[in-house]
């Protein structure tokens, strides 16, 4: 039997008006790929299903022909209540600046987490997608996070962004106030944090690493 993974992305599009986001493009591409190339089966969810928004920004002239090829995956999404952890092997969630608005609050995702993590399943997220992770708790309340080390993209990081302003939190230091033990690295270094069943990673840079680290627990 394959390996089954759920990518669970963001529809949120805009930081402010004038200001895009969405996805990070690289960290969902280079996520479904590795995957994909282990022969395992790929879903892609969202809260509201259908299209998934792209951050223009993680995209230029640059950008990998294979890794843009992937946006077709993000074009019809499933919506995340009509998905259920029993059916995969590992949740993963990609990053980009949209994570942060849709995934916190949604109580679809905070189930799937919660039941991932509770059947010993793999829960996985690199740079912002662990914003998806701190409205998650375990059936006895706790945070999800709490005492567990992790990663994810850094208050310094988003300094240098500039967005910091904007957003409606910034990541590490809600981590930090769940009670999580938060590792950082330097910033834009890749950098992979696993304890147990949880794979968090820093920034784009790791998202290849989470990816791997992954496969190694899926086996």
């Amino acid at each position: 039997m394959a390996k089954k993974v759920l990518i669970v992305v963001t529809n949120h599009t805009e930081i402010h008006e004038g200001r895009p986001t969405g996805i990070w493009l690289s960290e969902f591409a280079e996520a479904y790929m590795g995957f994909i190339s282990q022969g395992y089966e790929v879903l892609v969810a969202s809260p509201l299903g259908g299209q998934a928004p792209v951050d223009p920004g993680s995209v230029d002239d640059h950008t990998a022909q294979e890794i843009l090829d992937t946006q077709k995956y993000l074009e019809n999404t499933i919506k995340l209540d009509e998905v259920s952890a029993e059916n995969f092997d590992a949740i993963f969630l990609p990053g980009g600046h949209g994570t942060m608005y849709d995934l916190p609050d949604n109580q679809a995702l905070q189930k799937l987490l919660r039941d991932f993590y509770e059947a010993d399943k793999i829960v996985a997220a690199v740079c912002h997608g662990p914003a998806g992770l701190v409205g998650a708790t375990l059936s006895s309340g706790q945070p999800l996070v709490a005492g567990k080390r992790v990663n994810a993209f850094t208050d310094r990081e988003e300094a240098d962004t500039t967005l910091d302003k904007h957003l409606p939190f910034l990541l590490e230091s809600k981590l930090r106030d769940l009670g999580a033990i938060y590792v950082a690295a330097p910033n834009w270094t890749s950098h992979v944090e696993v304890d147990g069943n949880l794979i968090t990673g820093q920034n784009p840079q790791s998202t290849v690493a989470v990816t791997e680290a992954v496969i190694a627990k899926l086996g």
